[in-house]
């Protein structure tokens, strides 16, 4: 019966995770597209204080000229990459806190459940969002790989669907093509996933203790979080993160896109083998584009980042409820 119970949840957890990334990244997705276009141009400018506005004016010109489906270009491959990628994290991570806290009640890892949330190690949230993130990275790169390159190759298109995508990398680069990146990938999302998810569990029990001592005076339930404090939560979280983690994200999109022969207008190509590893992608950015390079896309960047975490963790209480129910 516990065995039946542990699996049960953990397809509740994956269901959720799926779900929920799903929903996040379906409605963020214009926001990505602008964000990669900014990462992948290899444009020198430095920085000034008039970098955001110039940003804004950037993105405006090329909401312009991109046709309203193109602001959705590559949402196929990356909902693949995303719904494995949230399914085995949120799976992962729930499953992890329950090992790491030495408790075998799988009760024990809801999330919404208050006494059990505030009793949880701090420590424990950061290092499950961690392993989680990887392991939920190996698992679905091949697909953010091939959305990258579709959002990244604009018009004309070099590949026109993804399939021609896939098969042309596997033609030329191999099957080790679909993981180009993978080492960069892997040194971001230990920081970012051990972030996103420390930082959420932290706001989250901070708001939890301070309903507490809240409900002493007034009649609140500390065990319940409302839909804005969980988006404010989520909010928060996703911003820390990304804020800390951006460099490492533009490298990655360096290495993802090395070799795509896309048109100039949409930035100058990065051509294949241009980085030897990610020491060597820094050091070439900061020398060509200076250290304002490491940096570019990161108001789109945050500004989705925000949102899209937010979504993703209500979506995630919402479809846990749904599913137990």
């Amino acid at each position: 019966m516990e065995e039946a119970g542990q699996i049960k949840r953990a397809l509740i957890d994956a269901t959720a995770g799926a779900i929920s990334g799903a929903v996040s990244r379906t409605v963020t997705s214009p926001l990505d597209v602008i964000k990669i276009r900014f990462q992948d141009n290899v444009t020198i400018y430095r920085f000034s204080w008039n970098q955001l506005h110039s940003g804004l004016c950037l993105a405006q010109m090329f909401m312009v000229r991109q046709s309203i489906p193109g602001f959705w270009r590559g949402n196929v491959p990356a909902l693949l990459m995303v719904m494995p990628y949230t399914a085995i994290q949120f799976a992962v991570m729930q499953k992890l806190k329950a090992i790491v806290s030495g408790s075998s009640n799988t009760a024990f890892c809801n999330l919404l459940a208050a006494e059990n949330h505030l009793r949880i190690s701090p420590y424990i949230s950061y290092i499950s969002g961690s392993v989680s993130g990887c392991a939920a990275t190996i698992g679905s790169y091949p697909f953010d790989l091939l959305r990258t390159i579709l959002a990244s190759q604009g018009e004309p298109k070099v590949y026109p669907n993804m399939r021609a995508a896939l098969f042309n990398i596997l033609e030329t680069r191999g099957l080790r093509g679909l993981y180009a990146g993978l080492a960069p990938t892997l040194v971001e999302i230990v920081p970012y996933a051990g972030l996103q998810f420390g930082t959420y569990d932290t706001f989250r029990r901070w708001t939890m203790a301070w309903k507490q001592n809240r409900s002493q005076y007034q009649r609140l339930d500390p065990g319940v979080l409302t839909d804005v404090e969980v988006s404010i939560c989520g909010l928060a979280a996703g911003i820390c993160a990304k804020a800390v983690c951006h460099p490492l994200d533009v490298v990655k999109k360096r290495f993802q896109v090395q070799g795509l022969q896309r048109d100039r207008r949409y930035g100058a190509r990065v051509r294949p083998r241009a980085y030897q590893n990610i020491h060597d992608a820094i050091v070439q950015i900061l020398r060509s584009e200076g250290s304002a390079g490491l940096y570019k896309g990161i108001v789109p960047s945050v500004i989705k980042a925000a949102p899209a975490t937010a979504v993703t963790f209500v979506a995630f209480e919402y479809a846990s409820k749904w599913l137990r129910n």
